[in-house]
């Protein structure tokens, strides 16, 4: 059968699903770069910074488990709504910090930012299993590889759009109107969920305890060599070799750009994610999957030290375009691998676990990034995360002999066979 690059767009709730996720990932990328350059200029500290990923990362771990479990024994629907609306509210509350008639930054300085970010964690917690597990009730399985495309493709859209245009309203409307930007996508975002049609839960004869039920996706992941050397390669790599965090840093004290050249430089990645899922809709890398995602990393890891090394404005704004375009052939081959492999009655379970891999290792990694950089200096310790981003690979393709070999397309078609 001819790949047909459109295929899974044709479905009306699925390209709602995609314009509620794009509301939503634009919104929380704007509320990152404004909420990184409002607490780098209140502190001068990068340390501080790396604060902000630890007090969204540890609500959010703590959470995850019960959110994936509550994905799979609530219709996912009921779940999106509310969390999303407290996303809202959350955002809100970011906004009226910056109020003249209200003074809790003036009393408690950062503390109260880290405070929401910690309930967006939460909210993060059990929106991001539901969001994975509804993908599946939305599209057929043999459209999971081209809808996964499509998904990364809107994501990275939302997610170069946001920073760029949350830097550029920070810089030249301020940050009152830049947080009511936010907020009302993240409303938007809620009303879209909305128009999606309620989804039953799928069937599931096992019958577990509360316990068992929570801890059955770290099981199901951790007896798949496949997936948990997937998920651990994309963690550790994120963990280790991203620069995202610092960028406030690299804008303010190497290259002297301020909040619109923050904003530019949070895009870039992004957008150099969006040239390559586009290319990867239409030419899917999926017969050597395997070999294309430890390639793709060690891009990465490259990309990133001649970032650190770079003094030049647009030489990183580059640098960190091709960061973006190797990342995203790891986020697709990844995503891929968790819908085919992961039963339906798993899949806000499996989601969780994916998450915690995939999203807390962006916000750890932040705080490992600050800390690091407190220690050893901005640019060393960014050429040290690129660095141990080569290690990372190559124990993977060392203990992981089943990811060197993935077939991703051989794969996908036994399980529909099997299915049929």
């Amino acid at each position: 059968m001819d790949h047909q690059p459109y295929a899974s767009l044709q479905i009306r709730e699925f390209r709602l699903y995609l314009f509620a996720r794009m509301c939503l990932t634009m919104a929380w990328q704007m509320q990152g770069v404004i909420v990184g350059w409002q607490v780098y200029s209140l502190t001068k500290d990068p340390f501080a910074l790396g604060l902000v990923g630890l007090s969204e990362a540890i609500p959010f771990i703590i959470t995850s488990f019960y959110g994936g479990h509550t994905a799979d024994v609530v219709e996912r629907k009921k779940i999106i709504i509310p969390f999303t609306l407290l996303y809202f509210f959350c955002a809100l509350c970011l906004l009226s910090f910056t109020f003249s008639g209200v003074h809790v930054i003036e009393h408690f300085h950062v503390w109260p930012i880290y405070l929401i970010i910690g309930i967006t964690g939460i909210a993060r917690g059990f929106i991001a299993p539901a969001i994975t597990a509804i993908f599946a009730q939305i599209i057929p399985r043999e459209l999971y590889s081209n809808g996964i495309a499509w998904n990364s493709n809107v994501w990275h859209m939302a997610a170069v759009s946001g920073p760029a245009v949350g830097g550029l309203i920070y810089g030249f409307a301020g940050i009152t109107v830049a947080y009511s930007t936010v907020a009302t996508l993240m409303f938007c975002s809620a009303i879209l969920f909305l128009l999606i049609k309620r989804k039953p839960l799928p069937e599931n004869d096992q019958k577990d305890s509360f316990f068992k039920s929570l801890t059955a996706g770290v099981r199901f992941v951790f007896g798949n060599q496949t997936m948990l050397a997937a998920l651990s390669l994309d963690m550790f790599a994120v963990f280790f070799g991203g620069a995202t965090a610092m960028l406030p840093v690299f804008a303010s004290d190497v290259l002297h750009v301020g909040p619109e050249g923050l904003g530019l430089l949070r895009a870039a990645p992004f957008a150099g994610s969006i040239l390559m899922g586009l290319t990867i809709a239409h030419r899917p890398p999926m017969q050597y999957a395997g070999k294309n995602l430890l390639f793709a990393l060690l891009g990465f890891g490259a990309s990133t030290i001649l970032f650190a090394l770079s003094t030049n404005f647009y030489l990183s704004i580059f640098l960190l375009f091709l960061t973006g375009v190797f990342d995203n052939v790891s986020v697709i081959i990844r995503g891929t691998i968790v819908q085919l492999l992961t039963p339906d009655h798993m899949r806000g379970r499996v989601g969780s676990v994916n998450s915690i891999f995939i999203g807390s290792s962006n916000e750890i990694g932040a705080f490992e990034s600050g800390t690091v950089a407190k220690l050893m200096g901005l640019i060393p310790s960014v050429i040290f995360g690129g660095a141990m981003t080569f290690v990372v690979v190559a124990v993977a393709a060392w203990k992981a002999p089943s990811l060197r070999r993935l077939n991703l397309r051989k794969m996908q078609s036994q399980l529909i066979s099997q299915t049929t």
